[in-house]
């Protein structure tokens, strides 16, 4: 079997599992399915590239995700003028404040010679800076936060189109992944991962708690879509002679239609940041960061700058992620902080990326696939395998009842297994780097 043949073989295998799933259960549950299967591929896509290319262990995918999501309020929703009139100028400003405190201390660390004299300057700076913002944050926020609390609460956003919110994401993941490189990409591996995992945490503990920025726990619900809504095609009259010709009510109609356009538009940013990560993947560029992953000492005797390197990686896969991350929320109409957990936005797209090929663009696609398609439909599985095995069992049995109950876990169990099988007969994945 040749490379390509296998390629092919396990792309129309998956493929195949989401057209059962149509012809078995419903068209709706295999769109679903395919949705978040291209979401979850771009995801598996970014943490290729900083994994596979680079040997950056990543374990902040959550926090890179959740600020794509972010993004999606804060671009799409509609501008609240009472919001900025009573404070939202005044956070900036804070913020401003804020970031500038934090240069001045930089500044007076880096110009100061060693010594009483520059511990105490820097001390005064973020000291009196501390102040001075809270000072400005505080009752601007109180003030926000005040207006009509039950349905707003926060600044908005600006009312752009929502598909715009989905470079902006990767732009937003893409400035704090630079401010986490700067400071933690100097860590050893294990540490670097400790490190990001803390910082996913913070930005999820933000996102939270802040309700003037994006409502926090509260949520943000009735996104703007990039697609109609099922209502308004069911009142158009032409869609529903249309559905009828098919032999389908306009409500399966419309909703069938709705999720084919999403399907539509993921696939195109898919093959388009693909095609962009193969040609990284085989340029001089991607060679370089190749070599470095392999041999570091090597690398920086040959005069590479592996620091800089690390950080464009980490900056490119983290903005991969966050367009993923608004892409979801778009998806979803809502943000809801939360739900981002690390066993779904850390652990499961790691899991993608071993089972398809670290290294490997296309294993990185597959494993989204095929990992997001287990992980959806186990469970169900799962509960007709239990009631399969206890069928004749007396109804108060204790064992049938833990067998019953023990389907919550089988997800788990199934990545676990999964992981495992892979490792254990295909290491390097079931499409290996070259």
């Amino acid at each position: 079997m040749t490379d390509t043949t296998k390629k092919i073989g396990l792309f129309a295998i998956v493929g195949l599992l989401i057209v059962l799933t149509g012809v078995i259960q419903s068209w709706n549950t295999a769109l679903q399915i395919l949705n978040m299967g291209l979401i979850s591929a771009i995801m598996a896509l970014g943490v290729n590239l900083q994994w596979g290319f680079a040997g950056l262990f990543n374990v902040g995918i959550m926090g890179f995700v959740a600020l794509g999501g972010l993004a999606t309020v804060l671009v799409s929703t509609d501008p609240l003028p009472e919001a900025w009139s009573a404070g939202g100028f005044r956070i900036l400003l804070a913020l401003v404040l804020g970031a500038a405190t934090v240069v001045a201390a930089v500044l007076s660390y880096a110009r100061l010679a060693k010594g009483k004299a520059r511990t105490l300057a820097m001390l005064a700076i973020l000291v009196v800076g501390f102040f001075l913002y809270r000072w400005v944050f505080d009752p601007a926020v109180e003030a926000v936060e005040a207006i009509n609390p039950a349905m707003a609460g926060n600044i908005g956003g600006l009312g752009l189109p929502v598909v715009l919110a989905w470079p902006v994401g990767g732009l937003l993941a893409a400035g704090v992944a630079w401010i986490i490189g700067k400071t933690a990409l100097g860590l050893r591996s294990d540490y670097l991962a400790i490190a990001t995992l803390g910082i996913a945490e913070i930005i999820i503990a933000v996102m939270k708690n802040e309700d003037w920025l994006a409502r926090g726990v509260k949520n943000v619900i009735g996104l703007p879509r990039p697609v109609p809504y099922e209502i308004d095609l069911q009142q158009s009259t032409a869609f529903v002679d249309r559905a009828t010709s098919f032999g389908l009510t306009a409500t399966t109609a419309s909703t069938l239609w709705v999720k084919l356009l999403y399907a539509g538009l993921f696939t195109v940013v898919l093959l388009i940041l693909l095609w962009m990560a193969q040609k990284a993947l085989h340029s001089p560029w991607g060679r370089m960061m190749r070599a470095i992953r392999d041999n570091e000492v090597a690398s920086e005797a040959m005069g590479k700058d592996v620091t800089r390197r690390h950080l464009q990686v980490f900056i490119l896969g983290s903005a991969v992620c966050g367009i993923a991350g608004a892409m979801m929320t778009t998806l979803d109409g809502q943000l809801t902080p939360g739900t981002y957990q690390p066993l779904r936005f850390t652990f499961l797209i790691w899991v993608m990326v071993i089972v398809g090929g670290s290294g490997n663009n296309l294993g990185a696609v597959l494993g989204g696939f095929l990992i997001w398609f287990l992980w959806v439909q186990v469970e169900p599985l799962g509960q007709a395998l239990m009631q399969v095995i206890t069928y004749g069992m007396a109804d108060d049995s204790a064992l049938k009842a833990h067998l019953l109950d023990s389907t919550a876990h089988m997800r788990l169990l199934t990545m676990g297994l999964v992981l495992l099988l892979v490792l254990r007969f295909s290491p390097r994945g079931l499409i290996p780097e070259k």
